[in-house]
């Protein structure tokens, strides 16, 4: 068992509420329940020794002996290991999770079986409840384990009998060919049920209950482009990622891994951006997934809602799943951090910054709702006028930027093109629907931004559209969902100009880079890999620019970057490496948009 195996080792499982990773060894090191920002519970991922684990595979696998797949079109992960007496696989799932409320009860099933000849499977589980920071008690019985820690309890119920290992519990089983056993953890509040004991047949038919339940959803998507695979992988994933009780998504499932390998730009990215989730409403109505979009608009409502009549800025950039808006950062000093990627943090300090462009997503998903008949009704609506009349008072102000910079406040073109979309979207809303709005300040905010950025948003130099006002011209990839938000319309002189300067800049071998490497605004020390949200908001707008051919290879040599069962961290490392948290929904979704976009452009081409 690697101490720390690569981050794209992994596939992903998860109930809609929360989620686990599994690596190609047969090792859950990450699970945090009963949500996906909630305590962890094993995260091996972040400290090998401290973290916890649960490991089900054979004892000592030979080298290279194992693959890892999903079972076609769901969130089923199958890790199959070979060896010369036989072959052997563990099968992974969380039965889905579709209460409207949260649940405090989640269960991992794992269900071994002897394909081939015969294989010993070890089964190993080691939790170490708040992040390793509680103790637990353990309460051995012949039914099966309980794990008691403060305010939640783990029970292990399994279908062959375990030892006692210290706090924690081993076991071993011997399957022939055609012979199954099954591993179930639950974790649920103190006062909860223990679980009941399972038996294979009964293992057996939960799991195709939960394969016939993926078929069908995404059966249900409307998509008939060239990538069906690789745009249903990334449909499967932002549903995993998605919080069902209130329909809001997380960034990623995980936390504290790293931008760098030894780098300090270790994240927790379980919350919900507005800015993520408000792009996310596009991609999901591409795919004809009107459920989900319609959940994140009104998740989205209600945050607007809730600053009504109160002081300060309407929204945060980001909220956790539930709506709370605290999310107080510290660090996990216990930890050593992914491969010695120290500091882990918990919660996220980037909260309290001021980022305007969040406005221009919000009010774009808020916009595509008319798509769905999301409408404000008369009080909704005022609340979104006065959110534009705030903006109106506030959009000049200098802020962090969609990169969340920590170097100190600047005028950020990316900012002002996207408050300008805000406006842009909030007028037509407006006519649209007869709705009151201070139109004539709208208007006039509106047109100065946008004479605003063509003035000093453009460098003569680098003859592009750069990251910031004044001081050195540094190329941004934000600025790539300028034509897609309609502020420059794609084939526009000065957009095709700067995307000659990205590509000369910016990409390294169809790979995009947030801005240019040799700068770091961002406040900390070292450096980061190409982001591979960029990537593919570069391929659409090289679609939407008409360079077909550079936006099709580039998507397509992308994908070549996707893990074994199709899935994206944040960013992509200098030697092909997949490095941040794991996996990012932003990816997955800006994929879907890529896809989109040049299937359109291809099929216009062809008729």
């Amino acid at each position: 068992m690697d101490r720390y195996p690569p981050i794209a080792d992994h596939g992903l499982v998860g109930d809609l509420q929360t989620s686990a990773l599994v690596s190609s060894q047969g090792v859950v090191d990450w699970f945090a329940a009963p949500r996906f920002d909630s305590p962890s519970i094993f995260a091996a991922l972040l400290d090998h020794a401290k973290g916890g684990y649960f490991r089900l595979a054979p004892e000592q696998p030979p080298e290279g002996s194992h693959k890892q797949l999903y079972y076609p079109d769901t969130a089923v992960l199958v890790t199959r290991f070979m060896s010369p007496d036989g072959v052997g696989e563990v099968i992974d799932w969380m039965p889905p999770n579709t209460s409207p409320t949260p649940t405090d009860r989640h269960t991992l099933m794992r269900v071994v079986r002897a394909v081939r000849g015969t294989v010993r499977f070890t089964l190993e589980c080691r939790p170490r409840f708040d992040y390793g920071r509680a103790q637990h008690e353990l309460d051995l019985r012949p039914e099966g384990a309980m794990f008691q820690a403060p305010g939640i309890t783990a029970h292990l119920r399994s279908t062959f009998p375990v030892e006692r290992d210290g706090q924690d519990v081993r076991g071993e089983i011997t399957l022939s060919v055609g012979e199954a056993a099954a591993v179930v953890f639950t974790v649920c509040d103190p006062d909860g049920a223990a679980p009941a004991a399972p038996t294979t047949d009964g293992i057996t038919d939960q799991l195709w209950e939960v394969v016939d339940f993926w078929q069908r959803w995404l059966r249900s998507s409307n998509y008939r482009g060239r990538w069906p695979d690789m745009v249903g992988r990334s449909a499967i994933t932002l549903k995993l990622l998605t919080y069902h009780p209130t329909g809001a998504p997380v960034a990623a499932a995980t936390m504290g891994l790293p931008e760098q390998v030894g780098g300090e730009r270790n994240w927790d990215y379980r919350y919900t951006w507005v800015r993520d989730g408000s792009l996310s409403v596009r991609a999901l109505l591409d795919l004809g997934f009107v459920e989900e979009a319609t959940a994140f608009t009104h998740w989205l409502g209600d945050r607007l809602h809730d600053s009504a009549g109160k002081d300060g800025e309407p929204l945060q950039i980001m909220y956790r799943v539930d709506g709370e808006p605290l999310l107080t950062e510290e660090i996990l000093e216990h930890f050593e951090g992914y491969r010695g990627s120290y500091p882990v943090r918990l919660g996220n300090a980037a909260s309290d910054q001021l980022q305007l462009d969040i406005y221009g997503e919000a009010l774009y998903a808020l916009s595509e709702g008319r798509e769905i008949g999301v409408q404000a009704g008369y009080q909704g609506w005022k609340v979104l006028s006065r959110t534009l009349d705030w903006l109106a008072d506030n959009w000049d102000r200098p802020d962090e930027g969609i990169w969340e910079t920590r170097g100190g406040r600047k005028d950020f073109t990316y900012s002002r093109v996207m408050c300008w979309a805000a406006f842009d979207r909030g007028l037509k809303l407006a006519a649209e629907f007869s709705r009151p709005a201070d139109t004539v300040r709208w208007t006039q905010a509106r047109d100065t931004i946008l004479e605003q950025v063509m003035e000093r948003g453009w460098s003569e130099k680098e003859k592009a559209y750069v990251q910031h006002y004044g001081g050195e011209a540094v190329l941004d990839a934000s600025l790539l969902l300028i034509p897609r938000v309609g502020f420059l319309a794609p084939k526009a002189p000065s957009w095709l100009s700067t995307l000659d300067s990205m590509d000369r800049t910016l990409v390294s071998d169809s790979l995009v880079y947030r801005y240019d490497p040799a700068a770091s605004p961002d406040g900390l020390r070292g450096s980061e890999g190409t982001f591979s949200l960029c990537t593919y908001l570069y391929v659409d707008a090289l679609a939407r620019a008409g360079r077909l051919h550079q936006a099709r290879y580039t998507f397509e040599k992308m994908h070549t970057y996707a893990n074994h069962v199709g899935l994206f961290a944040e960013e992509i490392g200098p030697s092909g490496e997949q490095l941040g948290n794991f996996p990012q929904a932003f990816t997955h979704l800006s994929l879907i948009m890529a896809a989109t976009t040049l299937d359109n452009a291809l099929d216009r081409r062809r008729d």
